[in-house]
């Protein structure tokens, strides 16, 4: 069964920052909307607005995010599935940032019109 899901446009344009998996979270990384801070074994990932990001750091910029609107069953399953297929099978990337009750789904600017006009091809509703 194919998943119907509600989404919403985030505004702002993100960037992803690649840090060394020993610096320190950067005062910058933060602030209103939205920001994730991921820290691995060997890395630390932010995602921010890219006007937050300084010159001459290793990052990816001009990512717009789409949320999904739950909040769903914490142990619902094909949710993501569901968001990155269509812009997969179209060889669009995506960058999936997960939280307690919902989704976000950067996808790169220059391919936002056609990531939603896919995933409303596959059921998926935007709303304002």
């Amino acid at each position: 069964m194919e998943l119907s899901l509600r989404l919403r446009r985030v505004p702002g344009r993100y960037g992803i920052v690649r840090l060394a998996p020993d610096a320190t979270i950067p005062d910058w990384a933060g602030g209103a909307g939205f920001w994730a801070v991921i820290r691995a074994e060997d890395e630390i990932t932010i995602v921010c607005l890219q006007d937050r990001i300084p010159d001459g750091a290793e990052s990816s910029r001009d990512w717009l995010c789409l949320r999904t609107i739950g909040p769903f069953a914490f142990d619902a399953t094909g949710i993501v599935s569901s968001l990155i297929a269509p812009l997969s099978d179209a060889d669009i990337g995506v960058f999936v940032v997960c939280t307690y009750d919902g989704e976000h789904l950067l996808v790169a600017e220059r391919d936002m019109a056609r990531s939603m006009a896919l995933l409303e091809a596959r059921g998926h509703r935007f709303e304002a």
